[in-house]
């Protein structure tokens, strides 16, 4: 299962809409082939980029399917199947499984404050709901989702269920990860959800990001693993360095619409629209973005 686990850059992709809140089947192809085309080796649909929450089972089940058949294993394709229920994990788990992804990463439930035990318990009958050998990361954003994994829950879970290999983190926490990296005797994959800890992560062997920045600059971030993978950690440093400047401009208000503005302008995506009730930035503000991103030649990767 190692031999397919996340690495380098990974792609929380956003999911594109249509002028009637559809799933934009064509647009979502044209985003997974412009990622794969820039180098990126790992896609992520139905994560918290992607607005999952916010959508039917019906309607993940088909942004599963489409990045799936797409990739056409071009790409590591893993399906955040995380849901408000344990029933709808486990539908959508198997689900990810039957179409052929590469494996699963799930989001611990929401909105209720749950127990450790309680935890482990949930990614106990998600990792029996599928193949044995079906690769599953769990999923810790508490500062969005109230429940937090800790080093305790990741290890009890990782020593009972064989098929969980690892975590994708999104909370800021260093020395959290860097401890995680630990479980199973240092074979614990883990990725980070802060772009900004991507470099330091890797240093202290982590495996990767998962980033939904990515998809704007995907050229940032193929040539950071490239030079970690070559060992030049300073030109690492330096790109992580104006990675992180782009970061700050694209994700100053914090909202997923700021990545569907860019990705229409870059004509990849045909609509902007937010799966509602979330809504998506100002016209003024989206015309500033543009601008800023622009004036600092967002495309390019400049030393």
């Amino acid at each position: 299962m190692l031999e397919n686990k996340l690495y380098g850059c990974v792609v929380p992709i956003v999911t594109p809409l249509d002028e009637n809140q559809k799933v934009d089947v064509e647009s979502l192809e044209k985003l997974t082939e412009f990622l794969i085309g820039k180098g990126i080796p790992c896609l992520y649909p139905n994560g918290t980029t992607g607005e999952m929450l916010m959508f039917s089972v019906e309607d993940r089940k088909l942004i599963a399917e489409t990045v799936v058949k797409k990739s056409a294993g071009r790409a590591r394709v893993y399906v955040q199947t995380g849901a408000m229920s344990l029933d709808d994990t486990v539908e959508l788990s198997k689900h990810a499984a039957a179409i052929g992804a590469d494996g699963i990463g799930v989001v611990t439930p929401s909105y209720f404050k749950m127990s450790d035990d309680a935890l482990i318990a949930f990614y106990q009958k998600v990792s029996k709901s599928v193949p044995a050998d079906f690769p599953i990361y769990l999923y810790g954003i508490p500062q969005c989702s109230v429940n937090d994994i800790n080093v305790y829950v990741a290890e009890k879970v990782a020593e009972t269920c064989p098929n969980v290999i690892g975590i994708k983190y999104s909370y800021p926490n260093l020395s959290r990860m860097l401890e995680m990296t630990n479980i199973r005797n240092n074979t614990f994959s883990v990725l980070c959800g802060p772009d900004e800890l991507y470099h330091v992560l890797m240093c202290g062997g982590g495996d990767g990001t998962v980033s939904g920045n990515a998809q704007i600059i995907p050229e940032h971030y193929v040539a950071l693993g490239k030079a970690i993978e070559a060992g030049d950690m300073e030109k690492a440093r330096m790109i992580q360095k104006r990675t992180t400047m782009l970061n700050n401009i694209l994700c100053a208000q914090n909202n997923i619409s700021c990545y569907k503005v860019m990705l229409k302008y870059m004509g990849i995506i045909s609509c902007t629209a937010m799966k509602e009730p979330l809504m998506g930035i100002s016209d003024e503000y989206a015309k500033q973005l543009i601008e800023t991103l622009e004036k600092n030649n967002f495309r390019e990767v400049i030393l």
